[in-house]
């Protein structure tokens, strides 16, 4: 669901029931259980992680839930925003106004419950936070819907509570670069490298056929993409 038809936390729970879906039917699929890797891009990005320390928080508590963090081999956020509070007056200056964003986010004291660097940062959920997988949150510098200091600092207080978790920042990138403009563009795609470098590690198989795989094409031509870029409000 998306706003208005739901708020956050039915985002979070519809999130949260798609990967218990996965979890529990990938081999059905042809899929390896063993390899479940979970990814959002933007909102996509908060919205996950949300999910993923929600359930962590269960586990440690002992609640029965239908998935587990155990099974999710890694995270991945792109161009996510982990710290509402950081957050508000920067959206309200490109015009997603307070009004609409408290709405959404189910009210301006809601807005710590729904903030994963708050959430991993209160003791109380230690526990939680040991249950995590690695996390890597990739970022372009010139994202200006969502400044890259976010996944940076998120990253941080990660590293700090012991999560293998790491920030990648790509100079120049904006909001739709890396997973738009760039894929779209053929040819060598710096993130989509990094990403599968992550998901390949340990299997020499795999990264040798990355290496000696075929330039992607080019989808669209430059100027179009350029134009889109000009012309994008993210």
């Amino acid at each position: 669901r998306n706003f208005p038809q739901g708020t956050i936390s039915h985002m979070i729970k519809d999130a949260s029931e798609g990967i218990s879906y996965i979890c529990n039917h990938v081999a059905e699929f042809g899929g390896d259980p063993e390899r479940i890797y979970l990814m959002g891009q933007s909102a996509g990005a908060h919205i996950a992680a949300c999910a993923l320390l929600e359930q962590a928080i269960k586990e440690a508590s002992g609640e029965k839930t239908s998935w587990s963090v155990s099974q999710i081999k890694a995270y991945f956020g792109l161009s996510g925003g982990y710290n509402l509070y950081n957050l508000v007056d920067y959206f309200h200056s490109r015009g997603l106004y307070r009004s609409v964003f408290f709405r959404m986010m189910e009210g301006e004291e809601s807005l710590g419950r729904y903030s994963p660097e708050v959430v991993a940062r209160d003791p109380s959920n230690e526990t939680a936070i040991s249950l995590l997988p690695s996390v890597t949150l990739f970022h372009g510098t010139a994202d200006y819907s969502i400044p890259s200091d976010s996944s940076k600092s998120f990253a941080e207080t990660l590293q700090s509570l012991g999560v293998d978790a790491e920030a990648v920042l790509y100079e120049g990138k904006t909001h739709t670069d890396l997973f738009l403009q760039d894929p779209m563009r053929g040819g060598r795609d710096e993130m989509f490298e990094d990403l599968t470098a992550r998901i390949h590690s340990g299997d020499s198989e795999a990264l040798a056929k990355d290496i000696t795989a075929p330039p992607r094409r080019r989808l669209v031509p430059e100027f179009m993409l350029k134009v889109a870029r000009a012309v994008s409000p993210f």
